[in-house]
């Protein structure tokens, strides 16, 4: 039953939006704080990650000198991956409220879409490898792990929020 305890402490955040340990969700922002709410949020969920991978990985003091800063490093390039993704979302938003979606703007959304998919694959393949190298390959599974099932928590709060293609 332990194998359980992450996705089950990740709906809880999910569902409470404790994701600051106990702070709540702002209110719906105007369209000029978005950026701010945006990178509150990122800041919430990374704090988040960080006692979780601290509480998952148990690493020692050698271990950690070696983690953390590659870690830091992993954060900024997915904080640009997550930029992107925001930007084909707006994008996606404001062309089909618009009603102004075309074949070539279909096109564009489903082959960025897909590109930033993949670049966040062949991230976590990158530090995968950089992290098995330094730390452990052990460490190196368990930060995946942890950063897959983030990952797929945020995916579906996402898509839960999207409307469908008209």
């Amino acid at each position: 039953m332990k194998r359980f305890w992450i996705p089950l402490m990740l709906c809880g955040v999910l569902a409470t939006g404790d994701l600051a340990g106990g702070a709540q969700p702002a209110v719906a922002p105007m369209a000029g704080d978005l950026k701010a709410m945006l990178e509150s949020l990122r800041s919430d969920v990374n704090g988040f990650k960080v006692r979780l991978l601290n509480d998952v990985m148990g690493l020692s003091n050698v271990e950690a000198d070696k983690f953390w800063p590659i870690y830091r490093e992993y954060e900024k390039e997915m904080a640009a991956l997550g930029d992107r993704r925001v930007e084909v979302i707006r994008e996606f938003l404001a062309l089909q409220e618009a009603g102004r979606m075309d074949d070539a703007s279909w096109e564009s959304i489903a082959r960025r879409s897909i590109a930033n998919a993949e670049s966040r694959l062949q991230l976590w393949k990158r530090y995968h490898k950089k992290i098995a190298k330094a730390v452990s390959p052990k460490r190196a599974a368990q930060f995946l792990q942890v950063e897959h099932q983030i990952a797929l928590f945020v995916d579906l709060s996402i898509a839960s929020e999207m409307p469908l293609a008209q």
